[in-house]
């Protein structure tokens, strides 16, 4: 009986290391006119869990390609957040890489979701967090009563309202343990590129005029969201890559994705995923 009571203790342990080592899982999140099924977003999540050793899942919203393009974002962060709530597997925390518009979604679970799991890190791979200047009410150089009464989803994103500011949203944003940002050198998709470091043009500006770099903006400077918060702390890399839109070479993802995917399990404290509350370790 003896014997069979230190099998059960030694089999314990041993479990309790095992939850140590490992990685927390992640999700990631695609762009525009794509979906998990396609061969780009199925080898890239399996590139990461093969080279993290995490356990990784594509999340996708609706059909894919078509409720990518008409679906509005409000939308797509409520499934994406009940689907992150009902996955077991993400009760005690989860990473983040996205793509592209992906990185809308993404940051909407980080701010929107109410009892969702807790996101660690978060890696954006060229998001259009300070929007787009050729793409009507996603930002404008020009008048911003125009974009803030046109655009619905990214100001509220990016606390712009100052009526509707939340403070909810920033804490939930400053939560993070690492947020990556990585602009791509030769991006015409995000234009600015700069937008992926959230950077944008000065409101008002001609079209000849410099991009503000992310700590002349009101956001930041104002720290709307909680970006400077992050930056003060040392919690955010700001990444620059060669390359067009969303094209990262293998060694860029070794070097600047997978790291933060990999065995923070045991640096991170976990919460329980309904109270909240920290978990024995």
């Amino acid at each position: 009986m003896g014997k069979k009571r230190f099998g059960v203790a030694v089999a314990v342990a041993f479990l309790a290391l095992i939850h140590v080592s490992v990685s927390l899982p992640f999700v990631m999140l695609h762009g525009i006119s794509a979906e998990c099924s396609d061969e780009t977003n199925s080898d890239f999540t399996r590139f990461l869990t093969d080279h993290s050793g995490s356990q990784g899942f594509c999340l996708e919203i609706g059909n894919g390609i078509i409720d990518s393009w008409f679906m509005p974002l409000t939308k797509q962060v409520d499934i994406a957040c009940e689907k992150v709530k009902q996955m077991d597997v993400l009760h005690e925390g989860y990473n983040i890489v996205a793509r592209s518009q992906g990185n809308l979604v993404a940051r909407g679970l980080i701010e929107f979701c109410d009892d969702g799991p807790k996101v660690y890190n978060y890696v954006s791979l060229a998001g259009p967090h300070a929007g787009l200047s050729s793409v009507p009410f996603c930002n404008v150089t020009g008048d911003i009563a125009e974009y803030l009464e046109g655009s619905k989803y990214l100001p509220k994103l990016n606390n712009e309202i100052p009526s509707q500011r939340n403070a909810t949203y920033k804490d939930r944003f400053t939560s993070l343990q690492n947020l990556v940002l990585v602009m791509f050198q030769d991006d015409n998709v995000i234009v600015p590129k700069e937008s992926s470091w959230f950077g944008f043009y000065r409101d008002g500006a001609a079209e000849n005029e410099p991009v503000l770099s992310a700590n002349q903006t009101q956001l930041y400077t104002e720290d709307w969201i909680g970006l400077k918060t992050l930056v003060d702390a040392g919690k955010v890399k700001f990444v620059s890559v060669p390359g067009g839109h969303d094209e990262m070479a293998d060694p860029d993802v070794m070097k600047y994705v997978v790291p933060y995917l990999q065995n923070n399990s045991s640096s991170v404290q976990k919460l329980n995923y309904k109270t909240k509350e920290p978990l024995p370790h």
